[in-house]
C-alpha cells in the first residue's frame, strides 16, 4: 500500500468571490477566513450573530498533487476522505467523484482512471449546511434543541455546531480530518476485529480479518505480531486466505489494563499484514489492552444494578461529559486534547462520556484514554431531537455507524455504546407523541430499539450497549427510573431545587447532572471590553446560552453565599456554588456505593468561552469544580453527612486493597481554637464504603452564635499521610461569621517547582490561588485553611504557561478566600 497525503497547504475562497486565500487542511472555513483576515473572531463580544450569516454562503478548496507512474501502475488508487463537513462535492481533474452529506463518515472513491502522471487538481465545494437545514425544516419540521438553528436533525453534522444551551450558533465547515490518495495491489485489509478470551494466567487473542481482493488467483497470506510491554513478540500466520481469516495468539503471563487509580495501563502493539510471498500488500497496526470490561445489570434489592465491571471487579465510575472542544474546528489540536485528558487524570477521573450531540472523537482522544485509564462511554450521535427514519437516512447512518464502530471498538478504554442522548427521555416525559405524532415516535422505536442495537451488536458484540441515555428497560417506559438503568437529573438547576436535593436520590448510575458557573476573569477578558463586564450586559448575556442562566446563577449564589462585592468576585463565587453542588451530590453517591455505581457530571469542557456547566473552561483553565473533583473523586475519600448538629463521617475505598488508618476530626471555632477532637481506627475493605463515626454536637453547639462560628474538620490518615480531608459547616456559608483571616503566602523556589506556604489567623474557606497573567497547575486549590495548620501548595514549573522567575511568580500571585468576596 502507498499513501500520498493531501493534508497541508490548500487554497480556499467563497464561491461568489474571486480572490483565493491560503488554507490549511485538516482545518475549517472559519479558521482559514480568520487566518486570511477575512473574518473577525466569532467569540469576541457578540460577533457570533454577524458571523452566522457567513455560513449561508458556499465555499471551495483546491490544491494540486504530484502523482508518479508507480502509483498509477497499482491496481486501485483511492481518494480517501476521513472527514468532509458536510455537504461536499469533490472533483479530481474536473471530474466529480464524491457527493457527501455526512461529516461523521469516511468516504472513498477509486480515482485511478482520472489521474495522470504529474500534476493533478483536487477541488472540493462545500455547500451551506445552514441553508440546507433551514429549508428542510420548512419542508418537514423535526424537533431539535431549542437553542440551535432549526432543522438540524435533517443533516448528519455535529448538532452542537448549530448551537446548544452552552454554545453558539456557529456551524463551521471544511475538510476537518485527513485526506489522502491510497494505492493498493491485489488486495487490502478491509477490517480487523479482536476478541480476548481470559483464562488462568493466559489471554487468547483472536484476530478476525475481512479482506478485499481484486485478483482471486494470487495466493495471499496473513500474519500478525503482538508486541508485549516487556519486549516479547508473539506471532501467528495463515498461509492461504480467501476473503476472511482468523489468527489466534496466546499471551501467557498477561499484564492487565486497569482504569485510572486501579492499576497500570499496559498496551500491546498489534500488527496485522497481508502478504503476497514476501511482499507486504497492506497492514494495520493498533494498540490493545488486555482486560475484561462490561456493564453488569442484574436484579438486586433496590431494582437492577448498573455498574462497569473491569477484570472481575465492579467499580464506581467517576468523570464528566465531554463535548466538542471548539466550534471552530480548525483550532482543534492533539495538544489541546492531551491537556484536557491530563486534567481529567489529575482530577482522579476513571470515566468520560462522549456526548451524542457532537462527533465521534479523533483517534488520538481514544489513544489517550487507553494510556491514562479512562473508561469511555460512547454515545451514538443523536441528541434531543426527532429523526425521519426513511430509507436514505437509514442507509446513511448504517454506513456512519460501521465506519466509526470499526474505528473505535478495539480500544481498551471503550466501556459502553449508547444509542443516543435523551431521546427516550423526551418521548416519555416531554409530550412529544401528542405534539409530533405517532409516526415520529414509531420511527424512534424502529431506529433506536431495533435497527441501531442490532447493527451495533453485530459490529461489536463484546461491548455493552444501552439503547438511550437515560434508559431503564427501553420501550419509552419510565427511562429515568431511579432504580433501573442510568439517570439524568436536572431539578437542581432547571428546577431550582437546593443542592442538598441530590442527597434524596439513589440512582443506579448518574450520567448527567450539573450547575452552571462563569469562567475566570482572565477568560472573560478575552471576549469582552471593560464596559461589558456586568453579567447582565448584552455581551455577557450573548455568552450565556441557557436563557435565564445568569439569573439562576445569581439565585444559587443568593441561597448559599453573600452578595459578591464586584464583578470579579461574582465570577469566582459562581464557581463555588457549582463546586459545592457537585461535591454534595458525588460524595453522597459515593457513600452509597453498591446502590449507586457512577457519577458523571455535566460537563467537562467548553466549546467557546462563556457561562456553562463546565469544570474546565474554553482555555482549559480549572474552575473551582475541577479542583474539588480532585478531592471528591480521590480513590479513598473521607466525607461528611451533616444535618443540624449531627455529622456522620464516612470513608469510601475505591481501590483493590484494604485501607487502614485513622479518621481524625476536630470541632473548631472560627479562630481555629479547638472545642473537641476525636479519632477512630479504620480498616476498610476494597471497593467499599462505610460510616465510621456519628457525631452529635447538640450539647455543645447550643446557640445561634456557636452554630455560625464553629466548623468541623476531618481527615483520613494512613501511615502518617493525610489521604483525604474535608470541612463541614453547621450553617450555610453566607451565615458563617468569618473573621478576617489575614492570609500570608510565602513562596520559595526549587529546581522543578515553586512552593507556596499559606498561613492564616482564622478559618478561611475556599482559598483560591491565582497568577495574574500566567496559568499554572496547582497541587491543591480552592480549599479550606485553618489558623493552626499551614497549607503547602506545589506549582511545577512545567505546568506554567510561561517561564517565571521567583520574583515574577511572587508579583503575579494573588490569594483570595471567601472573606474577600463580600463587603
Amino acid at each position: 500500500m502507498r499513501s500520498v497525503t493531501l493534508n497541508g497547504n490548500w487554497m480556499m475562497k467563497r464561491t461568489d468571490e474571486a480572490e483565493w486565500n491560503e488554507a490549511i487542511v485538516p482545518g475549517s472555513v472559519f479558521h482559514d477566513l480568520m487566518s486570511a483576515g477575512k473574518m473577525e473572531d466569532p467569540y469576541f463580544r457578540d460577533n457570533e450573530f454577524d458571523i452566522l450569516e457567513l455560513t449561508k454562503f458556499d465555499y471551495e478548496y483546491r490544491r494540486s498533487v504530484l502523482v508518479d507512474e508507480d502509483l498509477l501502475l497499482m491496481d486501485r488508487v483511492l481518494l480517501r476522505c476521513e472527514g468532509l463537513d458536510t455537504l461536499c462535492e469533490v472533483y479530481v481533474n474536473g471530474q466529480a467523484v464524491l457527493n457527501t452529506d455526512n461529516m461523521h463518515r469516511t468516504y472513498e472513491a477509486d480515482v485511478k482512471r482520472l489521474l495522470s502522471a504529474g500534476r493533478n487538481e483536487i477541488h472540493v465545494i462545500i455547500r451551506s449546511a445552514t441553508n440546507f437545514v433551514i429549508a428542510k425544516d420548512k419542508e418537514h419540521h423535526l424537533t431539535s434543541c431549542a437553542d440551535a438553528v432549526p432543522g438540524i436533525s435533517h443533516l448528519r453534522k455535529a448538532h452542537s455546531m448549530f448551537g446548544w444551551d452552552w454554545g453558539p450558533q456557529l456551524p463551521d465547515m471544511g475538510i476537518w480530518r485527513d485526506i489522502s490518495l491510497r494505492g493498493f495491489n491485489i488486495g487490502r485489509i478491509d477490517d480487523i476485529y479482536i476478541t480476548q478470551k481470559h483464562g488462568d494466567n493466559l489471554v487468547t487473542v483472536e484476530i478476525a480479518a475481512d479482506l478485499q481482493r481484486w485478483t482471486s488467483d494470487v495466493p495471499l497470506a496473513l500474519q500478525a505480531a503482538i508486541g508485549t510491554p516487556d519486549g516479547r513478540t508473539l506471532k501467528a500466520s495463515v498461509r492461504q486466505v480467501s476473503d476472511t481469516a482468523k489468527l489466534v495468539i496466546d499471551i501467557p503471563n498477561p499484564e492487565l489494563w486497569w482504569p485510572n487509580n486501579l492499576g497500570s495501563q499496559p498496551l500491546y502493539a498489534v500488527l496485522v499484514q497481508l502478504l503476497n510471498g514476501e511482499q507486504v500488500l497492506d497492514e494495520r497496526s493498533l494498540n490493545i489492552g488486555l482486560r475484561t470490561l462490561r456493564v453488569v445489570r442484574q436484579p438486586d434489592e433496590w431494582g437492577e444494578s448498573f455498574a462497569f465491571e473491569v477484570n472481575g471487579h465492579e467499580i464506581f465510575a467517576m468523570g464528566a461529559n465531554f463535548i466538542p472542544e471548539d466550534n471552530i474546528f480548525g483550532r482543534r489540536s492533539n495538544e489541546r486534547t492531551e491537556q484536557l485528558i491530563r486534567s481529567c487524570v489529575e482530577a482522579n477521573y476513571n470515566c468520560i462520556r462522549v456526548w451524542g450531540g457532537g462527533y465521534y472523537a479523533d483517534d488520538y482522544f481514544y489513544d489517550l484514554c487507553d494510556r491514562h485509564g479512562l473508561i469511555v462511554w460512547q454515545d451514538h450521535l443523536y441528541a434531543c431531537g426527532a429523526y425521519d427514519f426513511n430509507d436514505e437516512f437509514k442507509e446513511n447512518i448504517r454506513l456512519e455507524t460501521i465506519d466509526n464502530m470499526k474505528r473505535i471498538r478495539h480500544h481498551a478504554s471503550l466501556g459502553i455504546w449508547s444509542g443516543n442522548n435523551e431521546l427516550e427521555y423526551a418521548w416519555a416525559y416531554w409530550g412529544w407523541t401528542e405534539r409530533y405524532g405517532e409516526k415520529q415516535r414509531d420511527d424512534y422505536l424502529k431506529q433506536f430499539e431495533q435497527f441501531l442495537p442490532v447493527l451495533s451488536r453485530s459490529l461489536d458484540p463484546n461491548t455493552s450497549y444501552l439503547v438511550s441515555s437515560p434508559s431503564s428497560k427501553g420501550g419509552i417506559e419510565d427511562p429515568n427510573n431511579e432504580n433501573i438503568g442510568d439517570m439524568h437529573y436536572w431539578d437542581v438547576w432547571h428546577g431550582r431545587k437546593p443542592i442538598t436535593e441530590y442527597r434524596t436520590l439513589h440512582p443506579r448510575f448518574m450520567s448527567e447532572f450539573g450547575l452552571q458557573s462563569f469562567p475566570s476573569i482572565k477568560t472573560v477578558e478575552t471576549f469582552t471590553l471593560p464596559e461589558d463586564r456586568n453579567i447582565f450586559s448584552r455581551v455577557m448575556e450573548a455568552h450565556q446560552k441557557n436563557g435565564t442562566g445568569n439569573e439562576k446563577i445569581m439565585y444559587y449564589i443568593s441561597e448559599y453565599f453573600k452578595y459578591p462585592r464586584n464583578f470579579e468576585t461574582l465570577l469566582y463565587v459562581s464557581q463555588l456554588i457549582q463546586a459545592e453542588g457537585m461535591r454534595v451530590g458525588i460524595e453522597h453517591w459515593r457513600r452509597n456505593r453498591g446502590r449507586c455505581m457512577g457519577a458523571v457530571y455535566w460537563q467537562l469542557n467548553d466549546i467557546w468561552p462563556g457561562a456553562s456547566w463546565s469544570s474546565l473552561d474554553y482555555f482549559g483553565r480549572w474552575k473551582a469544580t475541577h479542583h474539588a473533583a480532585k478531592r471528591f473523586f480521590a480513590p479513598v475519600l473521607a466525607s461528611a453527612l451533616e444535618e443540624g448538629t449531627t455529622v456522620a463521617l464516612h470513608v469510601t475505598n475505591e481501590t483493590r486493597r484494604v485501607v487502614r488508618g485513622q479518621l481524625r476530626w476536630r470541632l473548631l471555632d472560627r479562630s481555629s481554637e479547638v472545642i473537641q477532637t476525636g479519632e477512630a481506627e479504620v480498616s476498610l475493605g476494597a471497593f467499599s464504603s462505610e460510616e465510621i463515626v456519628s457525631l452529635d454536637f447538640s450539647g455543645t453547639l447550643t446557640t445561634k452564635e456557636q452554630l455560625s462560628q464553629s466548623y468541623l474538620t476531618f481527615e483520613f490518615v494512613s501511615f502518617g499521610k493525610t489521604v483525604s480531608a474535608g470541612t463541614a459547616l453547621f450553617v450555610k456559608p453566607k451565615h458563617f461569621e468569618l473573621l478576617n483571616p489575614e492570609i500570608s503566602a510565602a513562596v520559595t523556589e526549587e529546581d522543578d517547582r515553586f512552593v507556596v506556604t499559606l498561613e492564616s489567623r482564622s478559618f478561611a474557606p475556599f482559598v483560591l490561588l491565582e497568577l495574574s497573567r500566567a496559568d499554572a497547575r496547582w497541587s491543591d486549590n480552592v480549599f479550606a485553611l485553618s489558623a493552626d495548620q499551614p497549607a503547602v501548595v506545589n506549582v511545577p514549573k512545567n505546568g506554567l504557561s510561561e517561564p517565571l522567575s521567583l520574583e515574577a511568580f511572587r508579583e503575579q500571585l494573588s490569594v483570595t478566600s471567601l472573606y474577600d468576596t463580600f463587603e
